[in-house]
C-alpha cells in the first residue's frame, strides 16, 4: 500500500475519532499521537493512534481496524460467529445468518460492525451490517458485507 500523504490531526479530528469510538464501540481509545495517513491505492485512509493502525475510515466513518478492535475489544457493535465461519470470514467472505451465534441488538443496517469469533473473541473482519441486529441469527441469508479482515493489504499494513 502506498501512502499519499501523512499528517498529525488536529485535537477536534482527534476528539470526533476518541468520540466516535466511545459512541459506537464503547472503547476509550485515549492516544497520545493521532496521524492520519491516505492511501494511494486504498478506498480507506488510516490513523495511527500512537503508531500503530488502529483506525480506519469507510465512507468517511471512523471505525477500528481488525488490529484496533483486538487491541481495544469493543462492547457495542459486535456480531459474533461460530468456529464454522472463521475460515471463510477470515478470508474476507461475507457473513451469513448459519454462522451468527450473537449479534448487538443495537445494530443497526448499514451499521459498521467487528466480527468476532465465539471461543477466544478475537476479531476476524469489520463489516457493514445489512439487516438489524436482531435479526442476524437465522437459517439463511447475508447479513454482514466484508470491509476489512485478517490478512488483506491493511491488516498488513505498517509505517
Amino acid at each position: 500500500m502506498k501512502v499519499k500523504s501523512r499528517h498529525h490531526l488536529r485535537s477536534d479530528d482527534v476528539a470526533a475519532i476518541e468520540d466516535a469510538m466511545s459512541a459506537n464501540l464503547g472503547v476509550d481509545l485515549d492516544g497520545d499521537s493521532y496521524e492520519l495517513v491516505e492511501l494511494a491505492d486504498s478506498e480507506f485512509d488510516v490513523v495511527l493512534v500512537d503508531g500503530e493502525p488502529l483506525v480506519l475510515y469507510v465512507d468517511d466513518e471512523p471505525f477500528l481496524t481488525v488490529r484496533g478492535a483486538n487491541e481495544h475489544p469493543p462492547s457495542k457493535g459486535v456480531v459474533t460467529v461460530d468456529a464454522g465461519a472463521i475460515s471463510f470470514v477470515s478470508n474476507g467472505a461475507d457473513v451469513m445468518r448459519p454462522g451468527i451465534v450473537e449479534a448487538d441488538a443495537d445494530i443497526e443496517p448499514d451499521d459498521l460492525v467487528a466480527i468476532q469469533e465465539e471461543t477466544h473473541g478475537k476479531v476476524l473482519a469489520i463489516g457493514r451490517a445489512l439487516v438489524e441486529g436482531s435479526d442476524m441469527v437465522g437459517d439463511s441469508g447475508k447479513v454482514v458485507e466484508s470491509v476489512h479482515h485478517v490478512g488483506d493489504e491493511l491488516y498488513e499494513f505498517s509505517v
